[in-house]
């Protein structure tokens, strides 16, 4: 009796409680609609719960069967029945806060599944972990649109880590913006200056175009879009639009495309020269009507100036007297200039039987 008494008191003491928080190496011994039991190499088996099990990625889940070495968190050394309580999805998620460290010092980029949606922005599967990207940090979004985004995929750049306040941060508008600084740098490597290339027009502004070539943009200036003056591009493309592009200038320093449309047209003002000479008659449409004259767009989609001082005699006070935008006239041409490309107009170099003429003919 003394014996026995002394061998289950050494193996008492010499017994290594587990303590809360330490993971242990085990092997799966079971699995049920309960859960896992885990042989940890304590005294007693290990119980992962159920709901702890669905927590792990789907590929973890389905590799989960008898005879499986794991990692285990202890949660809790004794609970009220005397189980030892252990989680899987603890040490996964350990794993999860690592690699999110990786990503930040490393200033890679991701992808995550967006999960649902607050007045702040929108929140993602990340491994175990949520991450959070807020609005300011969405790629061309309106926050009233956030709920369309649950389910999908978004591409993001860690930006802040802090595990022991459950903090995890993305953006998508940074992990954006270096894809196409990549993208940048790929096109003007493979670019060269003369080329023509297909793109695509993702955005219109006052001074331009911008033209998706691959995965960056290249931009038309308004002045190179067409031949003929427009007030906005606009008023000849539309975002989407599927064009070809000559390409300008490569400026590699400030990663920059510069191309053009209208290059890829003949030069109507090549057309003029062979046209059109200094006092010929030509029909016209005003455009615009300003202070000092009016711009009339000629048969070739030029335009030319109509000086106040060639409209009338006497010179008008105020062009808009004699002058309203879309009003059809009959000039005379008083110069022309190919190498600043203007041409200079008359209306009252034009007589009355010049012009009935020219309009019956």
């Amino acid at each position: 009796m003394t014996l026995k008494f002394s061998e289950e008191l050494i193996e008492a003491y010499d017994y290594q409680q587990p303590r809360r928080g330490e993971i242990r190496s085990g092997v799966v011994l079971e699995i049920d609609e309960q859960g896992a039991f885990v042989d940890v190499g304590l005294k007693r088996d290990g119980f992962v719960p159920r709901q702890d099990i669905e927590k792990l990625h789907e590929e973890t889940i389905s590799d989960l069967v008898p005879g499986q070495e794991v990692k285990a968190r202890v949660v809790w050394p004794r609970d009220r029945d005397n189980c030892l309580i252990l989680s899987l999805a603890q040490v996964q998620s350990e794993k999860d806060w690592e690699r999110a460290y990786r990503l930040l010092d490393q200033a890679e980029i991701c992808q995550v599944m967006v999960t649902g949606y607050n007045r702040g922005g929108l929140v993602a599967k990340f491994g175990q972990l949520q991450a959070f990207i807020p609005a300011s940090q969405l790629w061309q979004r309106e926050r009233g649109e956030l709920s369309q985004y649950i389910g999908q995929t978004l591409t993001i750049k860690v930006i802040e880590v802090d595990q022991w306040q459950d903090r995890l941060i993305g953006s998508e508008k940074q992990a954006e913006k270096e894809l196409s600084e990549q993208h940048m740098d790929r096109l003007l490597a493979e670019l060269a200056e003369g080329q023509v290339r297909q793109g695509k027009v993702t955005h219109l502004t006052h001074f331009g175009a911008f033209v998706d070539l691959g995965g960056a943009d290249g931009l038309i200036h308004i002045s190179e879009i067409t031949w003929r003056r427009i007030e906005h591009p606009s008023e000849v493309l539309a975002v989407g639009n599927e064009i070809e592009v000559y390409v300008v200038k490569l400026d590699h320093k400030r990663r920059r495309i510069n191309l053009s449309l209208k290059q890829l047209e003949p030069s109507p003002w090549q057309r003029l020269a062979d046209s059109y000479e200094v006092d010929q008659l030509i029909a016209g449409v005003v455009t615009r009507v300003v202070d000092f004259g009016a711009f009339v767009r000629l048969e070739t989609g030029l335009e030319g100036l109509l000086h106040v001082s060639e409209i009338a005699d006497p010179e008008p006070n105020d062009p808009r007297e004699f002058l309203e935008a879309g009003q059809p006239l009959v000039v005379r041409i008083l110069k022309l200039d190919f190498s600043r490309q203007r041409i200079g107009l008359s209306l009252k170099q034009v007589s009355p039987v010049e012009r009935a003429e020219y309009i019956a003919s």
